[in-house]
C-alpha cells in the first residue's frame, strides 16, 4: 500500500465485529437451532470451574443443570426482535452455589450466550442509586448543564477515572462538551476530535450495542474454536459485550495511557448524538449487572436530553413566531418587498446575527452592510435557480459551492440563501464578513503515515495535546437553530408576498392560522404524551420484578402508545379505525395464525383523544391473554365483538376460548389498573372484566362523541382489498415508485401491493430510476417530484419517451400547470394512501 493511500478510514476496513476473540473476564458459547455447540470459546474452564467444559458438536445439556436449561431456552425463546439481548443474573448453572450472569443473543442461525461470574447485590444497589441520578437531571433545562451533570453523575456510580460527554457535530468529529474527572489529570473538555477517531462501522455498531467495555488494555484476547463455521463464516459478534478489541484501538488507548475503557451511547431519534466517553487508568471491570444498569441510565439519559432538545426547538419556533408577528405588522401595506428590505432587516437581525443582507424580488435587487453590489449579485443567480426547490442553502464559504462569488470574497463570504418563490426566483440572502478561526484539536488531525505495529497505516496519533488549527476564508458557520429560524422567516416572507397581492390575502391568512394552530396543538399533544410516559415508567416500576421485566413492560406499553400515534397521524390527526389498533397489537402474537383472532362487527372510527386510551387498554389486555389467556397456547381463541349501540355508543365484548383454564389475579399492578379505570375515567365510558375459568370475559363501552361509524352494522370487518376485490380489471404487474423518503416508500409500497400489484421497484434516486428503467420497463411509475438536492424530471422524460404512463406526486399544488408539460397523468397531493392510488391504479385500467 503507498503511502499516499493510507489514514485513519483504513479502519473502516476492518471487521471489528468478526475478530474470533473475546475478552478474558468472560466465556462465550455458540449454539446452532438444535443446541449442540457450534463455537466456544477457549477459556471455559477459567470461567466456569475446573473440569467443565464441551466439545463443540456436544449438546449444552451435558454440561449444564436441567433448571439452568430451562432458564436459558426460555430467555432464548424469547428474542423476537433483531439486536435483542436477554438477561439473566444470578444463574446457578451447575449445582451448587456458584452463580452465574449470562447474556443471549441471536447472531446469524446460532444462539449466543455469553457468561461472567455474578457478582451478588450489585444489581439492587445500582437500581437504588439510579433513581435519585435521574431526579436530579430532571433539574436541568439547558443542555449544557445537564451534560455535565450526567458526567458527574456516571463517573460516581462507576467509579471511574474519567468520563467525557462526547458530541458528534454535522462533520461527525468530536468534541468533549462535558468532562468529569481526577484532578490530576489533564482535561479535554473543549478538545476537537476527528472523525476519523471512530469508524464508520463502529458508529454504526454504536447504534445497535449501546453499551461497550474494554476491561483491561493489556490482557490477551481469547480465541474463540472454530474460527469459521463448516460454512466458512465468522461468527458475528456485533451484540456481544464480551468482543475483543481491535489491535488499533487498543493501540490508540495505550498511547493516551488508558488502561480500561467504557462507551456507552447517547442515541436521539434512533441516530447517534454522541457517547459516555469513560477512561479508567488501569483495569477496570464492571460486573454484567453494573453494566447494564449504566445501560439504562443511558436510555433515560437520552430521554431527558431528547426532551430538553425538544424544549429548545419549542422555544426557537416561539422565536419565529415572534419575527413572523412583528413582520407582519411592521410591512406596510402596499409596499411591495423588494423596498422593504430596511424595514426588515433590523428585525431579522434580532434572530440572526448576519453582517450583511440582500433582496432579489420581481428582478429588482437591493442591499445593505457587507454584501455583493448588483452586478455580482447577479452574476451568480443563475447559480441559485438550479439549486432544489424551496430549500434553504447555509455555507461558510460560499466560493466553494459558487465559484463567480469569489469575486466579493472580501466583503462576504458566508451565505444563508433563502428563496421566497418559485416562479420566477425571488432569495433573501443573508451576509457574513470572512474571520479567522483558530480550531483546538486533541492532536494534529492530519498527523504523516508511519509503519505501526499492525502494518503500513496511520498509526493512532500518540500526542493528544491540544493542537490548535487556523482557518481563513470562512464565516462563522450558521447554527441549526439560525437555520431553523430562517426556514420559519422563508414562510414568513411567502405570507407578505401573497399578502401585498390580490385576493390571496384572504386565502393566506387562513393557512397561517392553521398552521399556527396546528403547531400549539402538536405542543399540547407532545407534552402530553411526555407526561403520560413518565407517569408510565413511574406506575410500572411496581408491576417489575427486576430491571428486565421493568424493560419490557414500560417498552410494551410505550409501543402501544407509538402505534397508536402512527395511526392517528396517517389520518391527519383525524379518526383512526378501531381494527387496526387490535390488528397491531395482536401481531406481534399471533404473527401467521391470524384466524385465531375473531374480529366481528362493524368498522369503529376512534377519535385522537380516545385512541390512545384504547390503545393501552388493548395492549394490556392482549399481553395478558398472550402470557395467561387464550393466546398463551396453541389452540386458544379470542374474538372481539363491535357493536353499535342505538345512543351511538361503541361496546366491545372480549372473549377468550380454548386457552389453559384462568385464574383471577392474586394482586392487582398497574395493567390491571389500566384496564379497569382507564376508559371510565379518561372518557366517561364503561369498563367490565371477568376472569371465568374458560377463559377471560370483558366488556368495554366508549361514548358516542368519540366514534365514528363507517361499515354496515352486523357485518364481519372486511380484510384487506386484494387484487380481485378492487374490482379493477387490469391491475399493472409492475410499477416503478420514486420516492426518497424511506417511510413513504415503504407505505406506498404496502398499499400498491394490497391493490394487487405483484412487483413494486422502489428507488430513492434519478441514478437508480434511469438504471431500473434500462434493465426493465414497467407498466406504470409514481415519481416524488422533490428528491432531495434534485428533482425527477429526468426520469419523466424518460417515462414519456417509453410511452409508460405516470404520476407526479408532491406537496406542492402548483405543480398541476406542469402535468401537460412533463407528460404526467396525474398529480399525487401528499399526504396521501390507499384510496388515492386506488385511484391512480384505476386510471390506468381505464387507458
Amino acid at each position: 500500500m503507498h503511502s499516499t493511500d493510507v489514514n485513519l478510514s483504513n479502519c473502516d476496513r476492518e471487521p471489528i465485529h468478526q475478530l474470533g476473540r473475546i475478552q478474558n473476564f468472560g466465556a462465550l458459547l455458540a449454539l446452532n437451532s438444535d443446541w449442540f455447540v457450534a463455537h466456544r470459546s477457549t477459556n471455559l474452564e477459567t470461567i466456569l470451574g475446573a473440569g467443565r467444559t464441551i466439545e463443540i458438536g456436544d449438546r449444552l445439556s451435558r454440561l449444564f443443570a436441567p433448571d439452568a436449561m430451562d432458564q436459558l431456552r426460555s430467555a432464548a425463546a424469547a428474542l423476537t426482535f433483531p439486536d435483542q439481548v436477554e438477561r439473566i443474573f444470578g444463574l446457578a448453572l451447575f449445582d451448587g452455589d456458584c452463580l452465574f450472569d449470562c447474556a443471549l443473543h441471536s447472531s446469524g442461525g446460532n444462539t449466543i450466550i455469553e457468561i461472567e461470574p455474578h457478582a451478588a447485590g450489585v444489581l439492587n444497589r445500582q437500581l437504588a442509586v439510579l433513581r435519585p441520578i435521574m431526579a436530579r437531571l430532571e433539574k436541568h433545562t439547558e443542555v449544557e448543564p445537564l451534560v455535565a451533570e450526567a458526567a458527574r453523575q456516571l463517573r460516581a456510580a462507576l467509579e471511574i477515572d474519567r468520563v467525557m460527554v462526547y458530541r458528534f457535530r454535522d462533520d461527525l468529529s468530536g468534541e468533549v462538551i462535558a468532562e468529569a474527572a481526577r484532578d490530576d489529570l489533564e482535561k479535554f473538555h473543549g478538545l476537537r476530535y476527528p472523525r476519523s477517531d471512530i469508524p464508520d462501522q463502529a458508529r454504526a455498531l454504536y447504534v445497535r450495542n449501546r453499551f461497550r467495555i474494554i476491561a483491561d488494555v493489556e490482557a490477551e484476547p481469547v480465541p474463540i474454536e472454530p474460527g469459521l463455521s463448516l460454512e466458512g463464516e465468522p461468527l458475528d459478534l456485533s451484540m456481544s459485550s464480551l468482543r475483543a478489541v481491535s489491535p488499533i484501538h487498543i493501540e490508540y488507548l495505550k498511547n493516551m495511557g488508558v488502561g480500561a475503557s467504557l462507551s456507552i451511547s447517547i442515541i436521539i431519534g434512533g441516530k447517534l448524538w454522541g457517547l459516555f466517553a469513560c477512561h479508567h487508568y488501569g483495569p477496570k471491570l464492571l460486573p454484567y449487572s453494573q453494566r447494564t444498569a449504566a445501560e439504562l441510565f443511558s436510555e433515560f439519559f437520552s430521554l431527558t436530553l431528547d426532551r430538553t432538545l425538544a424544549r429548545q426547538t419549542a422555544e426557537r419556533r416561539e422565536h419565529g413566531r415572534a419575527m413572523h408577528t412583528q413582520l407582519m405588522r411592521d410591512v406596510a401595506a402596499g409596499t411591495p418587498l423588494s423596498a422593504s428590505l430596511p424595514m426588515i432587516e433590523p428585525v431579522i437581525q434580532q434572530a440572526i446575527p448576519h453582517d450583511g443582507a440582500s433582496i432579489f424580488v420581481d428582478d429588482l435587487y437591493d442591499s445593505r452592510g457587507s454584501a455583493p453590489n448588483e452586478e455580482e449579485f447577479r452574476a451568480i443567480v443563475s447559480s441559485l435557480n438550479g439549486a432544489a426547490t424551496s430549500r434553504i442553502l447555509a455555507s461558510e464559504a460560499i466560493a466553494d459551492r459558487l465559484p463567480r462569488a469569489a469575486r466579493f470574497a472580501d466583503r462576504a463570504v458566508g451565505a444563508l440563501i433563502i428563496p421566497v418563490s418559485r416562479t420566477p426566483r425571488d432569495y433573501l440572502v443573508l451576509w457574513r464578513k470572512p474571520l479567522v478561526q483558530t480550531v483546538t484539536w486533541a492532536g494534529n488531525p492530519e498527523k504523516p503515515v508511519e509503519m505501526g505495529p499492525n502494518g503500513a497505516r496511520l498509526t493512532p496519533r500518540k500526542s493528544f495535546e491540544a493542537w490548535q488549527e487556523t482557518v481563513e476564508g470562512r464565516a462563522e458557520k450558521w447554527s441549526d437553530a439560525e437555520i431553523e429560524i430562517a426556514e420559519s422567516l422563508r414562510v414568513t416572507l411567502l405570507e407578505i408576498i401573497l399578502r401585498l397581492t390580490d385576493e390571496a390575502v384572504t386565502e393566506r391568512a387562513r393557512a397561517q392560522q392553521q398552521q399556527e394552530l396546528l403547531i400549539a396543538e402538536l405542543n399540547h399533544r407532545v407534552r402530553n404524551i411526555l407526561n403520560l410516559i413518565r407517569g408510565l415508567i413511574n406506575q410500572s416500576k411496581n408491576d417489575a420484578r427486576n430491571i428486565e421485566s421493568f424493560v419490557e413492560i414500560v417498552g410494551g406499553r410505550v409501543r402501544s402508545l407509538a402505534s397508536a400515534h402512527d395511526n392517528i397521524t396517517k389520518g391527519n390527526w383525524s379518526h383512526a379505525p378501531f381494527s387496526e389498533l387490535i390488528e397491531t397489537e395482536a401481531h406481534a402474537y399471533l404473527s401467521d395464525q391470524r384466524d385465531r383472532l375473531a374480529l366481528i362487527g362493524p368498522e369503529a372510527m376512534i377519535a385522537p383523544e380516545a385512541y390512545t386510551v384504547l390503545a393501552l387498554v388493548i395492549h394490556e389486555m392482549i399481553t395478558n391473554s398472550a402470557k395467561y389467556g387464550s393466546l398463551s397456547d396453541s389452540s386458544g381463541m379470542l374474538e372481539v365483538t363491535v357493536t353499535r349501540q342505538d345512543n351511538g355508543d361503541l361496546c366491545l365484548d372480549w372473549r377468550e376460548r380454548g386457552g389453559p383454564p384462568v385464574k383471577p389475579p392474586q394482586r392487582r399492578g398497574f395493567g390491571s389498573t389500566i384496564i379497569d379505570r382507564s376508559i371510565p375515567h379518561e372518557l366517561k365510558g364503561e369498563a367490565e372484566i371477568n376472569y371465568r375459568l374458560s377463559g377471560v370475559e370483558a366488556r368495554f363501552c366508549i361514548p358516542s362523541q368519540y366514534v365514528e361509524w363507517r361499515a354496515a352494522e352486523g357485518n364481519e370487518i372486511e380484510p384487506t382489498a386484494t387484487k380481485k376485490e378492487t374490482g379493477l380489471a387490469d391491475v399493472p404487474n409492475t410499477v416503478l415508485l420514486v420516492e426518497d423518503s424511506m417511510i413513504i416508500a415503504l407505505d406506498a409500497e404496502d398499499c400498491l401491493k394490497e391493490l394487487g400489484v405483484e412487483n413494486v421497484r422502489v428507488e430513492s434516486s434519478v441514478a437508480a430510476a434511469l438504471d431500473a428503467l434500462a434493465r426493465t420497463e414497467p407498466e406504470l411509475a409514481i415519481l416524488d417530484y422533490n428528491l432531495g438536492k434534485e428533482n425527477s424530471e429526468p426520469v419523466a422524460l424518460k417515462l414519456k419517451e417509453l410511452g409508460v404512463p405516470f404520476w407526479l406526486a408532491t406537496g406542492y399544488g402548483e405543480m398541476q400547470d406542469r402535468l401537460e408539460e412533463l407528460g404526467a397523468a396525474g398529480l399525487l397531493t401528499k399526504p396521501y394512501g390507499r384510496d388515492e392510488l386506488l385511484q391512480v391504479i384505476g386510471s390506468k385500467t381505464q387507458t
